[in-house]
């Protein structure tokens, strides 16, 4: 019987985010970062930062990975898994180069990494890898020897990130006037992405309408929505929709919007409307801003009444599937075959994303794929 770890061959586990600003101070360097190379104005970025500086100049992201690192490392603990968990952030601090530094110094040779992004897409996935490579070209021109960095597969379709959603549409279902309950709609949002970049989503043989990136969103609606159903014996309705939209308005985006949804959705009768964030890990601005605010305060011009489902956060079951997911990835690094949870009709994704998956706009190098430099 081996004497190595369930976790090995790997010796840390990376949260990897998008980052947010701290302060008033921080926001238009954060929307610098976010959008280098892009050549916008400072002056525009003071009118998109204008949502952070109505919650203070804070986002709620940092926090929220905060609260995940400890229910991880508690999750760890109590199951005896002695895997430290560090924290990089793509555009703040703690920057992902020196969160990768530190790694290196503590000794750390082989790390998995879990975005904060739970689907395929180039935004959600491989631009995180491309961002992976970036900070590894950054740590070998300094003369440092870089980990070799693997990332965990997606996880959209896992138990523990799609039950505590269907349990938060319940919880939801409970705050609405019970006489608009029964009957109340459920509006599944996610992310609006280029309708471009979501028919080339996931990998070549997925592409097509939507990709991966809508094909995944779609189970996992109809997964929860199966779940609503079974619990309330009520069958609700439900659409996929869309939110936080920020490119030129001549590209196609994918549609429809969640303020346009809840019009359509008054219009055709619904009693009320459940918004479910499914795309979202945590409740960060753009769940906050997006949805609380701004089609929080569509609904009530239009009369009808809402209620927002609460993200998996720190869920501690959100926090067990990371565990699971960390062994289960560890296991077939060994060339074993262990069981790969998922629910839903599409199930368990790939461990290592393929050539052509998610590609890029144009050409870069990212880590963690088929394509990897960094083997």
């Amino acid at each position: 019987m081996s004497d190595q770890p369930a976790h090995a061959p790997y010796d840390a586990l990376l949260l990897l985010s998008f980052g947010g600003p701290e302060g008033p101070d921080d926001v238009v360097p954060f929307l610098e970062n976010v959008t280098r190379g892009r050549g916008i104005p400072r002056e525009r970025l003071k009118e998109v930062g204008q949502h952070y500086f109505l919650f203070g100049g804070v986002s709620p992201i940092n926090d929220q990975n905060r609260a995940l690192l400890g229910a991880l490392r508690k999750e760890f603990a109590e199951h005896g898994t002695d895997l430290p968990v560090y924290w990089g952030n793509r555009n703040w601090a703690p920057y992902l180069t020196d969160t990768l530094r530190e790694i290196a110094a503590d000794g750390r040779r082989r790390v998995l990494t879990l975005a904060t992004s739970a689907y395929a897409s180039y935004s959600g996935c491989r631009q995180y890898r491309e961002n992976l490579a970036d900070a590894l070209a950054a740590l070998e021109a300094e003369g440092v020897t870089p980990p070799r960095v693997d990332k965990l597969r997606h996880y959209f379709n896992h138990p523990g990130f799609v039950r505590p959603m269907a349990d938060a549409v319940l919880a939801a279902l409970a705050e609405l006037p019970e006489d608009a309950r029964e009957g109340a709609h459920l509006a599944f949002t996610t992310h609006s992405i280029p309708v471009a970049a979501a028919d080339t989503s996931g990998p070549a043989e997925a592409h097509g309408d939507g990709g991966a990136y809508v094909a995944q969103h779609l189970d996992v609606a109809r997964t929860i929505a199966e779940a609503v159903r079974e619990e309330t014996g009520r069958d609700h309705p439900w659409q996929l929709v869309y939110q936080s939209r920020s490119g030129a308005p001549h590209i196609p985006w994918l549609e429809p919007d969640i303020c346009d949804h809840l019009e359509a959705a008054q219009a055709a009768g619904a009693p009320a409307v459940v918004m479910v964030p499914i795309g979202f890990v945590s409740d960060h601005m753009e769940v906050k801003y997006d949805l609380d605010t701004e089609a929080t305060a569509k609904a009530a011009e239009l009369g009808l009444p809402v209620a927002r489902a609460a993200t998996v956060g720190a869920d501690p079951r959100f926090a067990a599937a990371v565990r699971e997911l960390v062994l289960e990835r560890a296991a077939t690094e060994r060339g074993e075959r262990p069981e790969r949870c998922a629910l839903g009709a599409l199930g368990p994704s790939h461990d290592l994303c393929p050539v052509g998956c998610c590609p890029a706009r144009a050409p870069h190098p990212a880590a963690a794929g088929a394509d990897s430099p960094y083997a």
